[in-house]
């Protein structure tokens, strides 16, 4: 049998994998301790035998085209594969090690999970964690991210999904909004109230607001005169200084209804809540740092391994 990647091909393909996942030729070079001439001969060698362009190239910008990306994805795969069969060979695997990529909602992220990372570097401190916080959902494979976790269900059916969390919503505002504006006693009267608005990220709309009325669970659209988009923490700051009234999880203003700095409201119609899942890959073989991830989160979370 003929061989069909020599040792340069191969070199090109991880060039060329390191590229799509940083943007950037220099960032690529950086990681690989090469200039970034070097990678972009790399890649100009792979384009050149596949007959595509794999990138988009402008003086301020590095961006997959479509061929690009589908063949990053079993590029990655496969390069991940090899990568694991030599440490399962090499004994590695008896041990966690290596960087784990992960994408976190941020008030989740910031929360409740970042502050379990660093127990888990104490417990695993050959694992190395590449942490992003957004509510963007992002495309695990084309992005290589490992894991994530987000709110709402994925189309993609190669990724597996496990429950995480049921985060319970609350309403709240300051005593000095109240004092104001009055209290709110159903969810109808929200009407007469500014409410602060979280954009979706995916289409720019209004997130609904839950509640149970009557045996009933309702979506009830609200208005405001403030809208926020990107991150939901921008929603409680503003409630924390008097804004409006805000529907947000308990867990990110458990502290202010403690200390009474936000009041709970329209607590007979409350107790929705939505969940969260973790999100990964679907592989025969799963790095053991990303086993012991899911499975040290889950257990904090209270969840079943």
């Amino acid at each position: 049998m003929s061989r069909q990647f020599d040792d340069l091909m191969l070199g090109s393909i991880e060039l060329f994998c390191l590229t799509a996942e940083h943007a950037s030729f220099t960032a690529a070079a950086a990681a690989a301790g090469l200039t970034p001439a070097a990678v972009s001969r790399a890649v100009t060698r792979l384009e050149q035998r596949l007959g595509v362009r794999l990138f988009f190239r402008t003086t301020r910008q590095v961006r997959l085209t479509d061929d690009g990306r589908a063949y990053y994805q079993q590029c990655r795969q496969a390069l991940n594969q090899l990568a694991e069969a030599e440490r399962e060979l090499s004994g590695q695997q008896q041990r966690p090690a290596g960087t784990l990529r992960i994408s976190l909602p941020t008030p989740l992220g910031h929360c409740r999970i970042l502050p379990l990372l660093p127990e888990f570097r104490r417990r695993h401190p050959e694992v190395s964690l590449d942490v992003q916080l957004s509510d963007r959902n992002v495309d695990l494979l084309a992005e290589g991210y490992d894991l994530a976790v987000r709110g709402r269900a994925q189309p993609d059916s190669s990724l597996v999904a496990r429950k995480l969390c049921d985060a319970e919503l609350v309403v709240v505002a300051t005593p000095d909004y109240l004092a104001r504006h009055g209290t709110p006693r159903t969810p109808a009267d929200l009407a007469a109230h500014d409410c602060l608005q979280f954009l979706l990220p995916r289409n720019g709309q209004p997130v609904p607001w839950l509640f149970r009325q009557d045996g009933r669970e309702l979506e009830l659209p609200t208005s405001g005169a403030i809208h926020t988009r990107e991150h939901l923490l921008c929603a409680v700051t503003l409630a924390r200084h008097g804004a409006g009234v805000l529907q947000t999880y308990r867990f990110i203003v458990e502290d202010d209804l403690a200390s009474g700095r936000l009041v709970e409201l329209l607590q007979p119609y409350g107790g929705r809540s939505r969940p969260f899942s973790l999100l990964y890959p679907g592989a025969r073989h799963m790095p053991l740092r990303l086993r012991v991830f899911i499975d040290y989160l889950l257990r904090a979370f209270g969840q079943a391994v």
